[in-house]
């Protein structure tokens, strides 16, 4: 179970500019959020959103969709 630095405590992240939330607690879908994260300069951008409460559910309510 992987955590980005600033969102230890989320399971549910989403990132703003295409409107995806990713599950970090999925290995695949965090190394491809981790590597963003990285490339693009995400954190410094103020890009990422943390989804509370921490459930899917809140994310779509939100208008995130999840990894495809």
């Amino acid at each position: 179970m992987g955590r980005l630095l600033r969102f230890g405590e989320n399971r549910f992240v989403g990132v703003r500019d295409e409107m995806i939330v990713y599950d970090c607690d999925d290995e695949s879908q965090f190394a491809t959020l981790e590597a963003r994260v990285e490339a693009e300069s995400l954190t410094e951008r103020n890009m990422l959103s943390a989804i509370a409460p921490d459930t899917l559910a809140e994310a779509r309510n939100r208008g995130f969709q999840p990894v495809s």
